[in-house]
This record gives structure tokens, C-alpha cells and sequence, in this order.
């Protein structure tokens, strides 16, 4: 109806989980949605748009082809999404054989990838992956999954150094295009995203940032091995709402606590200091960081903040 209310894509991504360039792909390839345009050109949603995508969104994730389903009436996509939700509820892993997802088909056709050594197929995998689902099934079921995977044949003795490797270029190079796609535009909020001194492992926080990117939020990046003297320029410079630190390796507490006790000093206070990841202890959170916890519970903290909220 011509007085139902408009948003921004931005708006719609917050509120369906899937990312712009999904988005953009179901509408140019399958004629999912067909918004509106504003006259200087923007896309405009409607509250149907929203609702129709994410019942599409859900019938993706029960396993149905986005081409099969895209052009369907949305009461009758509705009917669907409530008959697979009503079976998965109702049946018991014996009950009937498991299909596998497209996540897990992805999943396995990455890893066929790496233990071939080879990269093209590895990035081709990866990039259809990202278009094709939403950003929280690639991040976690498919890029966690992959990785999860290649960490327990390398201990296995199953897989080398050398797949480890391919595997981290290949996947960081796929998430630094997501997040170049993604990330919002200037009127959006800002997060910087690094790790800090010391800490030279930069797929976490490169997760993170496509995270923030899909979110909706304008990501500044600065990737790994990042001084503090780095990360408060580029704080004066963008004005963000938060800067978010990636620790995957345990580091010596005092060394890391006085990164983010400097950083708690020089930084804005009303600049939320978040640190993530494995290697996160609990003098970090002393030193005045906020721990966020896997990508999900990062969400969950960039959501509580873009409607307002305090994270402290």
C-alpha cells in the first residue's frame, strides 16, 4: 500500500540477518522482493518486503533452493516454513534420513578443496557460499565448520601446515570482499576492527569484521598486529561506536592488559571497548574491555548497541 511504511536496506538487513549483497542477488536473480526506489535511487522495503524475506530466509536455511521458492505467493511460503518448522520439531534423528544442508554441502566442498591444495576452487566455494546463504549461516556454519574441520585433521595428521595456510589466505581474502561489500555507508555507525599488538592472527577479528559488516555497521579495518597508537588515529579519525579486538592465542596477560588499559585511557568514553576470541582472559575485562564471546554473542552486543542500549 502506498502509505505502509519504507526502509532503508540497512534497516533490512538488521531485521532479516541476510547480508546487502544476498539481498541484492535474491531480487536481481529471482524477483523476491521488488522494492521501491527513492528518488535519489535507494531501494525502499516495505514491512511486507521484511516479512516475505524472512520467510525466504527461513525456508533457505530448512534446506529448500532459494530458486525454487523465491516466486512463490508468501502465503504459501508462509505454509511451508511452518510445515518443515512443525517436522523438524516433530522428528527424531532416527526418524528420517538427514539431508545434509547447503551449509554442509559447502562445507564439504571447501574441504575437498584444501585437502586438494587448491586455492581457486577453495575461493570459488567460499564466494558462492556467501551470496547464497545468509551472513550467519556462512560465518558460522560454513566458515567456522571449514575451519573446526581443517583444526582436527591437521591434529589428526590428516592435513598439513600447508592446507592450514591456504585455507586462512583463501578465507581471509573472501571476508575482506564480503566486508568491502557489505559495510555500511558513511551515515552508518562505525566499529574499528583490529587485533592488537602481538597478536598476528587476523582471522577472528577479519570474522568479526564481516559480522559488523552484515550488520549493517560501516567497518574501518585495520587487521592484525595493530598498535595502540594505530587504533586511537584511526578512532580521532572515524568517530566510531566501538573498536573490537580480535585475541585468538593466550598472550602473556600483563603485556595484552596494558594494549587495553591504553586504549581504555585514550579512547573516547563513549567508545565501548570489546575484545573477542579465544586467547581473551580476564584481565582483560579488568583492564576495561567488554568480552562479547563467539560471533553470535557479538551480534547480540552490536544489536543491543544499534538500538541504543548501553553494552557496559
Amino acid at each position: 500500500m502506498a502509505d505502509e511504511k519504507q526502509h532503508p536496506i540497512q534497516v533490512v538487513v538488521r531485521r532479516t540477518g541476510l547480508t546487502a549483497d544476498v539481498l541484492r542477488a535474491w531480487e536481481r536473480r529471482y524477483a523476491a522482493v521488488e522494492p521501491r526506489r527513492s528518488r535519489g535511487g535507494r531501494r525502499l522495503y516495505s514491512d511486507t518486503d521484511i516479512e516475505r524475506l524472512r520467510l525466504l530466509k527461513r525456508a533457505a536455511a530448512a534446506g529448500r533452493s532459494i530458486g525454487q521458492i523465491a516466486s512463490l505467493p508468501t502465503d504459501r511460503l508462509a505454509a511451508i516454513v511452518r510445515e518443515d518448522e512443525a517436522q523438524d520439531a516433530g522428528d527424531t534423528p532416527s526418524a528420517r534420513p538427514r539431508v545434509p544442508s547447503a551449509a554442509a554441502r559447502y562445507v564439504e566442498q571447501a574441504l575437498a578443496a584444501v585437502a586438494d591444495l587448491d586455492p581457486a576452487r577453495l575461493r570459488v566455494v567460499l564466494s558462492r557460499a556467501a551470496v547464497a546463504l545468509t551472513a550467519d549461516e556462512f560465518l558460522e556454519r560454513v566458515m567456522v565448520g571449514v575451519l573446526e574441520r581443517i583444526g582436527a585433521g591437521w591434529h589428526a595428521g590428516e592435513l598439513g601446515i600447508a592446507h592450514e595456510h591456504l585455507a586462512s589466505a583463501v578465507a581471509n581474502h573472501v571476508l575482506g570482499t564480503t566486508v568491502a561489500s557489505a559495510s555500511g555507508r558513511d551515515a552508518a555507525p562505525a566499529i574499528v576492527v583490529a587485533t592488537p599488538s602481538g597478536e598476528r592472527h587476523e582471522l577472528g577479528a577479519m570474522m568479526a569484521a564481516a559480522a559488523a559488516a552484515a550488520a549493517g555497521w560501516r567497518v574501518v579495518y585495520l587487521g592484525a598486529n595493530a598498535p595502540a597508537d594505530s587504533i586511537v588515529t584511526a578512532a580521532d579519525r572515524h568517530a566510531p561506536r566501538v573498536v573490537a579486538l580480535s585475541v585468538i592465542y593466550p598472550q602473556p596477560d600483563a603485556e595484552i592488559a596494558r594494549e587495553v588499559e591504553l586504549l581504555r585511557e585514550r579512547l573516547p568514553k563513549d567508545v565501548t571497548l570489546a575484545v573477542g576470541g579465544s586467547g581473551v582472559t580476564p584481565a582483560l575485562e579488568r583492564a576495561g574491555a567488554v568480552r562479547v564471546g563467539d560471533l553470535s554473542g557479538f551480534r547480540a552486543f552490536l544489536d543491543k548497541l544499534a538500538d541504543g542500549s548501553s553494552a557496559r
